[in-house]
């Protein structure tokens, strides 16, 4: 298919046109300025989407799962983890919305044009195998749900299949949004649930700012967790879902800071479920037989039920079921984009499934082949959740690099490119995402991990962290000051150039020169993502064959 947009490297014809939000529309071409509070308003509500929808669907059945392990058999003592992730989440989300608004391509061809065909072909299929398990956990979720509301399983999984696929299908991009919405809103059903269980906020306040760990115990095991709070927070199918969504949604550069706004209110929501999940769990179980001893989510509702009232477990149930079901929905829309970006092929939801065939038959396959495996009796779901975990801890440190590297390339995002101290903070950020990747490949690899070998991981790994960031960022501003770079940064490009400035098509893209600290970056990132596959595939063979 080839680029209808003069000038530009928009990939679908179908990425060009109104805004059609579900709150309003924005004309193409409308420049006009919003001066008045009214009109700011209604812009913002137009663009509202992206954000809340990626941040929203990231609290999905996983994350019930870590967040009630984490209240139930440790209190609210790690709630202060959340605070430090705002940023986290604000930075990677903030730069591949940016990405998308200014390139109009998606994460995963910008890898493969960039970075060659290894690293795209890497990006698709690890993406494609991790979202697929997702999707499973998702429907393991309902599951869950459905057995505590009393509810026959196969239908209900069957009917919320059908419901994921017919919402993306309708050919309406709006359609489709207005159905996120509706979930978005029904997670907050979490709120008076908090409510009804009474945490002590007090506690809550306390933990939330200031930093510590459980009183008694185990440090490896409650690393572990913390780790699986990040990896539930942070988590790569986001990076390409919103790129691939704001594009999609048409949004570009002219309307980046109100996608900014969008992004911090999905942060606000999904900060709001995370800590009501955390204390109600606490509250919930505390002083009772099963404190520290988490089974899965759907024990976390019984408990409601018998603990509390029969009214707040159909209320955590229903939050449960509508998580998971704006996570497949978001999870399976990332791997679609992602795939037919890569091989080039239709991929919008403004389009029916009839004039995007490919697009809409990876959507479905992975829906409906999630969906059958729940339902088959037999199969190893103790063994595909651990699969997400590891794929997650390979995929997570790539993603982080290949983000911070596209957003320093002149060649993409001209003037949008990172600033300085953006690039401190997420050089940093990478490095300790990829630290704790690896302790959480390790970990799912070797189960008795001690808790000496992760504070030495830990130390270790920060320490040369640590240098290699500030030896990099060093390295930059030596190159800025011998070229003069750092003095063309101190002109500040007009609004209007801001705006209206879009990479050019791809073919006229001048090739990606790499520093040599980027390319010793790169050298390392192979080296590692070889061992852990190999690592991978021996320990899930291992399980599958021997059952340990």
């Amino acid at each position: 298919m080839t680029n209808t947009v003069k000038n530009e490297a928009v990939l679908d014809s179908a990425h060009v046109g109104d805004i059609r939000g579900a709150f309003g529309t924005i004309r193409q071409g409308d420049v006009g300025a919003r001066t008045g509070i009214w009109q700011r308003l209604r812009t913002l509500l137009a663009i509202l989407g992206p954000g809340l929808i990626v941040m929203v669907g990231d609290n999905d059945a996983g994350a019930f799962s870590t967040y009630s392990q984490a209240g139930q058999n440790y209190g609210t003592s790690l709630l202060w983890t959340l605070i430090l992730l705002i940023p986290v989440l604000y930075v990677n989300q903030e730069m591949v919305l940016r990405l998308g608004a200014v390139t109009g391509v998606g994460h995963a061809r910008l890898i493969l044009e960039r970075f060659g065909k290894f690293w795209g072909a890497f990006s698709a299929i690890d993406l494609f195998l991790l979202n697929a398990l997702t999707i499973v956990t998702e429907f393991i979720g309902i599951t869950l749900a459905l057995q505590y509301l009393g509810l026959p399983k196969e239908w209900g999984v069957v009917a919320a299949a059908l419901l994921v696929m017919a919402a993306a299908s309708t050919g309406d991009f709006r359609r489709f949004e207005r159905f996120a919405m509706i979930l978005v809103v029904f997670s907050l059903f979490l709120v008076p649930v908090f409510m009804m269980v009474h945490p002590p906020m007090e506690q809550i306040g306390h933990d939330l700012l200031v930093p510590g760990m459980p009183a008694g115990g185990k440090l490896s095991d409650v690393m572990l967790l913390i780790i699986g709070i990040v990896g539930t927070t942070v988590a790569p199918w986001q990076l390409f879902f919103q790129q691939s969504y704001v594009i999609d949604k048409r949004i570009t550069p002219r309307f980046i800071k109100y996608e900014r706004a969008d992004l911090w209110l999905g942060i606000v929501l999904v900060l709001i479920g995370a800590v009501a999940i955390i204390g109600m769990a606490a509250a919930l179980f505390a002083g009772k037989p099963e404190f520290g001893n988490f089974q899965d989510a759907g024990a976390v509702a019984a408990g409601l039920g018998k603990y509390h009232s029969h009214l707040a477990g159909v209320l955590f149930a229903v939050a449960l079921i509508d998580a998971s079901l704006i996570g497949a929905s978001a999870v399976s829309l990332s791997t679609a984009y992602a795939l037919a970006d890569v091989l080039n092929m239709k991929h919008s939801l403004h389009r029916k499934p009839s004039d995007a065939r490919a697009f809409y038959l990876v959507y479905f396959l992975l829906i409906a082949g999630a969906a059958a495996l729940v339902l088959i009796p037999g199969v190893p779901l103790g063994l595909l959740t651990n699969a997400v975990q590891t794929l997650a801890g390979v995929l997570l440190p790539s993603a982080s690099v290949f983000l911070l590297l596209l957003c320093n390339d002149k060649e993409v995002l001209g003037p949008w490119v990172n600033g300085r101290w953006t690039n401190l903070f997420t050089g940093a950020v990478a490095a300790v995402l990829v630290l704790l990747s690896v302790i959480l490949t390790a970990s799912v690899l070797w189960p008795d991990i001690s808790s000496q070998t992760i504070i030495n991981v830990l130390v270790g790994g920060g320490i040369i962290g640590g240098i290699v960031v500030i030896a990099a960022h060093t390295v930059k501003l030596r190159r800025d000051a011998e070229t003069g770079a750092d003095l063309k940064d101190d002109v500040k490009p007009t609004k209007l150039y801001m705006h209206t400035w879009r990479m050019p098509p791809l073919d006229q893209l001048k090739p990606m020169v790499l520093s040599r600290a980027n390319r010793l970056w790169m050298a390392v990132l192979r080296g590692y993502l070889v061992v852990a596959v190999i690592m991978v595939v021996y320990k899930v063979t291992q399980v599958a064959l021997l059952g340990h």
